[in-house]
């Protein structure tokens, strides 16, 4: 079981702007669910330099029964941080439902 730190909406849907460029609609899916987002850091080398970098990921566990997929988009409703869902996943457990692990790309704030 996951302790919720924060709730979430998930947005949903691209349109193509004047220049037919996409652009992500702030269509929004579903709101109010309640999201453990916990942002983490590791230490990486760039293979050529060996200069050192800090990588950062995010991860979201949400209730099974979320409607989410990949390239949905993840709105945090106390900071309007902004992620996008790289990936979506559920671990399997026949006696009880486990929660969905989102891997975030942390975009920005909503405008």
């Amino acid at each position: 079981m996951n302790l919720a730190t924060t709730t979430v909406s998930i947005l949903r849907g691209s349109d193509t702007d004047a220049f037919g460029d996409e652009t992500d609609l702030p269509t929004v899916a579903a709101s109010g669910i309640s999201a453990s987002l916990m942002e983490s850091s590791r230490q990486a080398q760039e293979p050529v330099t060996g200069t050192p970098r800090i990588v950062r990921t995010h991860v979201c566990r949400l209730p099974p029964s979320t409607d989410v997929t990949e390239n949905d988009r993840i709105r945090d409703e106390q900071t309007s941080e902004i992620y996008i869902v790289v990936s979506a996943t559920r671990n399997a457990n026949p006696v009880m439902a486990q929660p969905l692990r989102l891997d975030l790309k942390r975009t920005g704030r909503a405008a």
